[in-house]
């Protein structure tokens, strides 16, 4: 089932949104400071092209306040304009009936779209109590 909501997606609206997050992604990769903002922008990119069957979860960790500082200037400068892109294409994509599914979607990617660092893209299918890189597995449960 995640693959054909994946695939109405895409024709959807989940190309455009993707394009528009490599877009920022690259505009922020042409300075040194900003591409942490610009990684980010790719890891939700991706995660804008094919969503369903994954979700996003905190990474935690010591950079806490680094994440936190970087969310706050992300916000201001891209982070309401990429919002306000998932709220416009949730409203066009509420207007079918296959489309509402998609548009709950969309809703559900704007707490990332604002706050994008310190956030990783895990698959849904797990059942998580936390997430380990440094575990061999990766996953704990």
């Amino acid at each position: 089932m995640n693959a054909v909501l994946n695939i109405i997606w895409l024709l959807l609206g989940g190309i455009w949104l993707a394009l528009g997050y490599f877009l920022a992604g690259i505009i922020c990769c042409v300075l040194i400071v900003t591409i942490p903002f610009g990684i980010a922008s790719f890891r939700i990119g991706a995660y804008a092209l094919w969503p369903f069957g994954r979700k996003v979860v905190d990474k935690g960790g010591r950079t806490y306040v680094l994440s936190t500082l970087g969310n706050v200037i992300w916000i201001l400068v891209a982070g309401i304009w990429i919002a306000l892109a998932h709220v416009l294409t949730a409203i066009a994509q509420a207007i079918t009936i296959i489309g509402v599914p998609l548009a709950i979607a969309n809703l559900k990617m704007i707490p990332v779209s604002l706050t994008p660092l310190g956030k990783e893209i895990v698959p849904s299918t797990h059942s998580f109590i936390g997430y380990d890189r440094h575990y061999a597995g990766g996953y704990l449960r």
